[in-house]
């Protein structure tokens, strides 16, 4: 009887049925071998690419991770354009998405992950959350060098409130993600004292 099928992108097919499992049982469900039965492949597949069943998931939060670039990219692109309160709600929306919002609490829930994480990259013990931190934060310097955020705008705390309230927002996996107007009006209540003009 073969043990399992074989996986051109072995590597890809088990982030793939990990990102699954992750989504349909939550962290304490993602094993090595609920992985390897998703994928369908033999359990010594995974240990044949990684070291350790945490090695494994640190490559899986950086590779998750690394896909929040094109979002950031994207925010960067509505400077200037649009209303900074719409800007940060697309992009809030888009950050937030499920995948990101179930891996925050996976990293949580390990240690050793986070730990693992620390140890690969900076700031990486928060991965998720610290790309989120740095797009927004960056996106807000630069609406403030344009003049539509006042100069003395606290960016640090602002960028706190908009990227925790909105994980919040998120976070809820028992029930739909949040309308975008719920999105929205957080967005728009962190920015009222700090907006300083309406797009032209």
């Amino acid at each position: 009887m073969p043990t399992g099928v074989h996986l051109r992108d072995a590597r890809q097919q088990l982030f793939d049925a990990a990102e699954r499992v992750l989504l349909r049982d939550g962290p304490s469900g993602l094993t090595s071998r609920a992985v390897t039965e998703e994928a369908a492949c033999a359990k010594g597949v995974l240990h044949r690419h990684f070291t350790d069943f945490d090695a494994f998931l640190t490559q899986l939060v950086l590779d998750r991770a690394a896909q929040l670039d094109r979002h950031a990219d994207a925010l960067r692109e509505t400077v200037g354009t649009a209303t900074v309160a719409d800007n940060l709600t697309s992009a809030l929306t888009a950050f937030f998405g499920p995948v990101p919002v179930a891996i925050i609490p996976l990293i949580t829930f390990r240690d050793a992950l986070r730990a693992s994480l620390r140890d690969t990259v900076p700031g990486g013990g928060i991965a998720i959350l610290a790309q989120v931190t740095a797009a927004v934060r960056a996106y807000l310097a630069d609406e403030r060098e344009l003049g539509r955020i006042s100069a003395d705008a606290d960016i640090d705390s602002l960028t706190l409130s908009l990227v925790g309230g909105g994980h919040l927002l998120f976070a809820d996996r028992d029930h739909n993600p949040p309308t975008r107007a719920a999105v929205n009006k957080l967005v728009s209540s962190a920015l009222s004292d700090v907006v300083q003009q309406r797009p032209r």
